[in-house]
């Protein structure tokens, strides 16, 4: 793979992920999708970087979805289907289940798996003029429930079916209303804005933040994989915590705390 289209950087708290393939409007290839888990796992790993932001290259397009043009030689026999999807819900795995914030800043383009993507993040800050849509029934595609599931949690069974349904595209106004993203900015200040979220969430307890990802999660499974134990567990940790004593600390000095994570 050309290693300009999956491009790592490291700024400060922030772990930056560009997707570039702007000749495709940053559409996802195979190999893309495939470089996509062990760059996640690497900031996951790295104990400076306190929060992950994805992102498109240029100023058209976060993700125009998957590829089509591989299409014919990837995904034209069952098995080969099968394959790609795998990969596919490896890469979104990845995003969803990183221990560490993910947000999506989404400027203009974000259609199909770009939406899929985006979905998988904890946060979504789109510009003002991006659009977004799922347009498989256009091609004839089917969607895993995995990634149906993941819609339907965040916009509801409703907007979930109208966005499948019409395969239209919905303007920022639009999925800002359908809780599809959390918030619009200027596209000149899109940049801006997300760092400064990125700033307020380095500034907090990483415990405590990953405690409540994970427990999100479990909240959000099927009824019966519900892990209450696990959950019990995150919330022990957190008080076990040397951040946990740092934050009291600061809480009876007036200070900024300065969590470690640990």
């Amino acid at each position: 793979m050309d290693a300009e289209r999956v491009v790592g950087r490291k700024d400060g708290a922030i772990g930056w992920i560009t997707l570039n393939n702007q000749a495709r409007f940053n559409a996802m290839s195979l190999d893309m999708w495939q470089a996509l888990p062990p760059l996640i796992e690497r900031w996951a790993c790295d104990r400076d970087i306190r929060v992950i932001v994805l992102e498109g290259g240029g100023d058209k397009a976060f993700v125009s979805g998957a590829d089509i043009s591989e299409f014919e030689t990837l995904r034209a026999t069952p098995e080969g289907v099968a394959r790609y999807e795998d990969d596919v819900d490896a890469a979104m795995a990845a995003v969803a289940g990183c221990n560490k914030p993910v947000i999506a800043m989404i400027n203009g383009i974000c259609m199909g798996g770009g939406v899929g993507l985006a979905v998988s993040c904890d946060m979504r800050i789109a510009s003002d003029h991006a659009r977004f849509a799922v347009p498989a029934a256009r091609l004839g595609l089917g969607y895993r429930h995995s990634g149906v599931r993941s819609l339907l949690n965040l916009v509801g069974p409703a907007a979930a079916k109208e966005i499948f349904f019409t395969a239209r595209q919905f303007s920022s106004a639009e999925a800002l209303e359908i809780g599809l993203i959390n918030r619009i900015v200027p596209r000149a200040e899109l940049r801006d804005v997300t760092r400064d979220y990125c700033a307020m969430i380095a500034e907090n307890a990483p415990l405590t933040i990953t405690a409540v990802k994970q427990t999100i999660a479990e909240i959000q499974q099927a009824s019966g994989d519900f892990n209450a134990a696990r959950c019990d567990s995150l919330v022990f940790d957190c008080f076990a915590s040397e951040d946990y004593r740092e934050g009291r600390r600061a809480f009876m000095e007036k200070r900024k705390p300065q969590f470690r994570g640990i």
